[in-house]
């Protein structure tokens, strides 16, 4: 009996460990791409200075510049990490002079209200410091959006409604979009950034009548009058700056709704020529449908659904192109995450990544923009936070920072979306690649708690390694290099793979 034993025990000792092996090669994931099968363009990833930017820009220079490189530079660390996020475009807050009334403007919190650009630039120098740093850091495409006509234009000499009403007339249109064209002369003239782009509307959906900040409602009829004034006014001024329309306050008002008359149904309205508010063939009109992606991103399986009849209603329409123009977390979010209490951990920041992948995979967005670069408030708004003092403070970045990075450091202007296939493996993987260099960026997240094994089943002409950039609950943009044969993504990640 004993000659048999050895041999018997050492044939299982084999299959335990040939069947282990098998098991391991079975749960690696297969990621099938098809780099020839491209989708939008990407245009942009960005963020907006309001509106602590107004104070922050006047903290010391140490604390303004390092706030300012993990914007916007493109920088690498000594040990290889990114410096910062690259911010692709900087939305800047053209107030509508709320912080030159003071107290009498109605809005109680100081630093929600916002100063005239044309008034000597007094209220805006700091702001002006962020807009500059930009354009040092290499930043190359700048947006101006106002919440609010300028008070001395609005109906009731404020800068947010009354009773839900649109706070500018008709016949003061045309001395708004003046008061626009002197704002773009004024910020070039003390930064030498000109705008390449006016957002003249901002949720135009919403009352705007309780004085919490600067805010102006509109019907579409209102916008499209407004957006024919304007681009009168620029044609006549040889101003090159677009307009971009209509920064919707949610996606669900791109498409038929029922809670809004008259505004809704904004990509037809505006864009299809048999439309009485159309102004699709306006030379001053940007060929973008911009909305924010607030109270539209749970659960998942619904967000993903809403953004696919966005994508085919834009579709339809030739040359038009869909902007994500505003996010950070509100609300509820079907109980998933609430956007109260500030949270700098990886929890908000792959929710964040979530729903970039909803916009971006699911919708063709060809820009995906924050809401709020820095924040002093409570609240899941920032991407940095700061202290709520106006000369100096603390401050500290978070993970939604870092997770956006892992988008905008590497997706850069221009490049492409390509078709993605990871067969349901738990990962939200979406690609995109740099045709004038021939490169891939794969952008991964990873929800679940356990560590995936993946593989790119037609990666085998390009590189044996890949670089990786991971953001976790430990780690902000790590680089390490991996072997293109088997990919690890950690548990609950953010990972950025970068294909040569």
């Amino acid at each position: 009996m004993r000659v048999f034993v050895l041999p018997l025990f050492l044939g299982l000792i084999s299959l335990f460990f040939t069947s282990k092996s098998e098991a391991q090669q079975s749960d690696k994931i297969i990621i099938h791409f098809d780099e020839n099968k491209t989708h939008q363009t990407i245009h942009n990833f960005a963020a907006s200075d309001a509106w602590a930017c107004k104070f922050a820009g006047n903290w010391p220079d140490e604390k303004r510049n390092k706030i300012a490189d993990w914007l916007f530079s493109m920088d690498t660390l000594s040990n290889g990490n990114p410096k910062g996020i690259g911010l692709s475009l900087w939305r800047y807050n053209l107030g509508a002079g709320s912080a030159e009334q003071g107290d009498a403007s109605g809005i109680k919190d100081e630093w929600r209200r916002a100063g005239l650009i044309t008034n000597n630039g007094i209220k805006v120098q700091a702001q002006n410091w962020f807009l500059e740093a930009a354009k040092q850091r290499g930043v190359k495409q700048f947006l101006g959006f106002f919440n609010s006509p300028p008070v001395q234009l609005t109906a009731n000499g404020k800068a947010f409604a009354d009773k839900g009403n649109c706070n500018i007339k008709a016949n003061n249109y045309e001395a708004f979009a003046s008061y626009a064209i002197k704002a773009i002369k004024a910020v070039k003239k003390s930064t030498g950034v000109t705008f390449n782009y006016i957002s003249p509307v901002n949720e135009p959906q919403w009352d705007w009548s309780d004085g919490g900040q600067e805010g102006c409602p509109y019907t579409n009829t209102e916008i499209s009058g407004l957006i024919k004034s304007f681009n009168s006014v620029f044609l006549k001024n040889n101003i090159t700056t677009k307009l971009l329309i209509t920064e919707a306050g949610q996606l669900e008002y791109l498409l038929p709704a029922s809670d809004k008359e008259n505004k809704d149904d904004q990509v037809r309205d505006f864009f299809i020529t048999s439309s009485k508010n159309y102004v699709g063939n306006l030379p001053g009109v940007s060929p973008v449908i911009a909305s924010h992606s607030y109270f539209t991103t749970s659960p998942f399986e619904n967000g993903m659904k809403l953004r696919e009849k966005i994508k085919d209603s834009i579709g339809a329409i030739k040359n038009l192109v869909y902007w994500q123009s505003e996010y950070c977390i509100l609300g509820d979010n079907a109980g998933e995450i609430k956007g109260n209490k500030k949270d700098t951990g990886i929890d908000a920041a792959l929710y964040v990544a979530k729903v970039m992948y909803e916009d971006l995979a699911g919708a063709n967005a060809s820009a995906w923009q924050w809401w709020t670069a820095l924040s002093a408030y409570d609240y899941k708004d920032g991407l940095i936070y700061i202290d709520k003092k106006q000369d100096d403070g603390n401050f500290s970045d978070s993970k939604m920072l870092w997770a956006m990075g892992n988008y905008s450091r590497f997706i850069r202007p221009g490049m492409r979306r390509i078709s993605v296939n990871e067969a349901s493996s738990g990962l939200l993987v979406s690609g995109y690649k740099d045709v004038n260099k021939n490169k891939l960026v794969f952008v991964i997240v990873n929800e679940t708690a356990n560590e995936k094994t993946v593989a790119f089943a037609n990666a085998d002409k390009r590189s044996g390694s890949w670089t990786v950039y991971t953001t976790d609950a430990t780690r902000s943009l790590q680089k390490t290099v991996q072997s293109a044969a088997s990919l690890t993504i950690p548990g609950r990640s953010v990972v950025t793979l970068l294909m040569d």
